[in-house]
C-alpha cells in the first residue's frame, strides 16, 4: 500500500506541478492573476475527450492540437483583455486587482460555453486503463503515462528557461521588470509570451488530467486554487519551486486520503500551505529564502 500511495502521489503531484508552472509564468512574469486558468485546463480536457471519443485520436496526439491552441488562446486573451489593463495600471497592485476582476468574468464565459456544449455531468473516457506492475504494485498505465508527460513537459520548460538566452530574459522580467528594459528586454513582449506559454501549459495539463480523472465543466475553480497554492508555496515566478511544491502537494493529498480520511485531503492541503507561509512567507524557493 505504501508503494501504491507513493506512486499515486507522484502522478498527482506531477500533474499539479505541470499546471502550476503555467500559472507561475502568468503571475510571476506577466503580473496577472488569471482566475480563468482552471477553465482553460477543463476546456483542454474536453477537447481531448472529443478527439478521443469522436475522432479516435489518442490524448498524446491530442496534445499536438491542445498545446498550440492553448498558446494562441493565451496570446489573444493577453492582447485583447490584458494589454489595456497593463497600460493603464499605475502599479503592480492595481494591475493585479484589475486582472482578477477581468479574468473572473472570463471564467464564467468559458464555463458557460462548456456547460452549453457538454452539460454539468461528470465526464471521462477509457484510455490505457490497464494495470502495470511497478515495484511490486499495480498502477494504471494511463497514470504512468500522465506522470511521464508531466515530467517531460515540465522538465523541458525548466531547461528552456534556465539554459537559453530567451528563458533568461523571461526570468529577468520576473525578478525585476523595472530593470529589464535597461538591458534591452521588451517587458510587454516577454509578459505576453509568458502568458501565452501559461495557456499552453494549462492546455497540456488538461489533456494529461483527462487521461485518468473525471471532470466537469464547473471543476476549473478547483484546479485554479490548487495551482495558486502550489505557486505561492514554491515562490511566485519560480519554476523549480512550482515543480517541487506540486510533487509535495500531490504526495500529501494521496497519503492523507490513503492513511487518514479522503475527506481531509483539502484540509491537509491548506494546513501545509499555511505552515509553509508561516515558515517562509515568500515560499520555499522565494527570494527571501535564498
Amino acid at each position: 500500500m505504501l508503494v501504491t500511495a507513493l506512486l499515486s502521489g507522484l502522478v498527482l503531484g506531477g500533474t499539479y506541478a505541470l499546471v502550476a508552472m503555467g500559472l507561475t509564468l502568468q503571475y510571476g512574469i506577466a503580473r496577472i492573476m488569471n482566475l480563468a486558468y482552471g477553465e482553460t485546463i477543463i476546456a483542454a480536457a474536453f477537447l481531448a475527450y472529443v478527439l478521443f471519443n469522436g475522432l479516435g485520436i489518442n490524448p498524446v496526439l491530442g496534445l499536438l492540437a491542445a498545446v498550440p491552441l492553448g498558446f494562441v488562446f493565451g496570446y489573444l486573451v493577453y492582447g485583447l483583455m490584458m494589454r489595456p489593463l497593463v497600460r493603464r495600471a499605475k502599479s503592480r497592485e492595481t494591475l493585479e486587482i484589475d486582472s482578477i476582476l477581468a479574468t473572473f468574468g472570463l471564467l464564467f464565459v468559458i464555463q458557460g460555453v462548456m456547460l452549453v456544449f457538454f452539460g454539468s455531468n461528470y465526464t471521462s473516457y477509457s484510455y490505457l486503463n490497464i494495470g502495470v506492475s511497478v515495484l511490486g504494485t499495480t498502477i494504471a498505465a494511463n497514470r504512468l503515462l500522465a506522470f511521464a508527460l508531466a515530467i517531460v513537459l515540465g522538465g523541458g520548460l525548466y531547461l528552456l528557461l534556465t539554459r537559453t538566452l530567451w528563458g533568461t530574459a523571461l526570468r529577468a522580467v520576473a525578478v525585476s521588470p523595472t530593470s529589464a528594459p535597461l538591458v534591452g528586454i521588451d517587458v510587454e513582449r516577454a509578459a505576453r509570451t509568458a502568458f501565452a506559454i501559461g495557456g499552453a501549459l494549462a492546455a497540456a495539463g488538461g489533456v494529461v488530467i483527462s487521461m485518468y480523472q473525471t471532470f466537469t465543466a464547473t471543476a476549473g475553480v478547483v484546479f485554479t486554487m490548487k495551482a495558486l497554492i502550489v505557486v505561492i508555496m514554491g515562490g511566485v515566478g519560480n519554476i523549480l519551486g512550482a515543480l517541487f511544491s506540486g510533487l509535495l502537494l500531490g504526495l500529501v493529498e494521496t497519503f492523507v486520503a490513503t492513511y487518514v480520511d479522503p475527506g481531509l485531503t483539502l484540509a491537509a492541503t491548506y494546513l501545509i500551505f499555511l505552515a509553509i507561509l508561516l515558515w517562509r512567507p515568500a515560499g520555499l524557493f522565494g527570494r527571501s529564502a535564498r
